[in-house]
């Protein structure tokens, strides 16, 4: 589907733009394991994961999330497999066979520099998007929702396939009580 579509109460956007619909609480909460769940990591995590609007409103933080971060990919991988792969050839096509060794040196030197520079910004970028505690804890609730939905999978439960899809990531799905809460684009602060 378009990015362009209108979300329609109780959708989402997935993966890939997909726009999904989410399954009422009502239907995972019936199962009491995942009640049970939903209970313990509401309190742990500060999140009524019985609210289906607020589930919903997490649900589309977690994809604009994962959107920013396809997007770091994008800004960063394109150019960088272009450089790369414009040295590669330039290796392969004259400065192998037809550079002096000074000028070989000289070549891999740059190269070496370039590539690491490359790797340099990924990690900055990376770590400062991994890093951002608003971020971690949107992940955090994701991460618990999706346990809570396959627990109620596990259970009986009727869910599409891959519901919710996104995944815990262990290394950046850290809940910070103290951390502001994550914002839509264009919502604006509660006060």
């Amino acid at each position: 589907m378009s990015q362009d579509h209108e979300l329609e109460p109780g959708e989402y956007r997935a993966r890939g733009g997909i726009v999904r619909k989410m399954v009422p609480g009502e239907a995972l909460f019936a199962i009491p394991e995942a009640r049970e769940l939903a209970d313990k990591q509401g309190r742990k995590l500060g999140f009524d994961f019985l609210d289906d609007s607020a589930v919903l409103r997490m649900l589309r933080l977690r994809h604009y999330d994962d959107t920013q971060l396809r997007g770091i990919g994008m800004k960063l991988g394109l150019p960088s497999a272009l450089a790369l792969t414009g040295l590669f050839l330039y290796w392969g096509g004259y400065v192998q066979y037809w550079e002096s060794s000074k000028s070989q040196t000289a070549f891999y030197a740059i190269t070496a520099a370039m590539v690491a520079v490359i790797l340099i910004l990924y990690i900055v970028f990376l770590a400062r998007h991994w890093g951002d505690r608003a971020r971690q804890k949107v992940r955090a609730r994701a991460a618990a929702y999706r346990d809570i939905a396959h627990t109620a999978g596990r259970h009986g439960a009727e869910l599409p396939e891959f519901y919710p899809h996104y995944g815990p990531y262990p290394f950046a799905a850290n809940f910070h009580p103290e951390a502001p809460e994550l914002l839509l684009p264009g919502e604006e602060v509660s006060s």
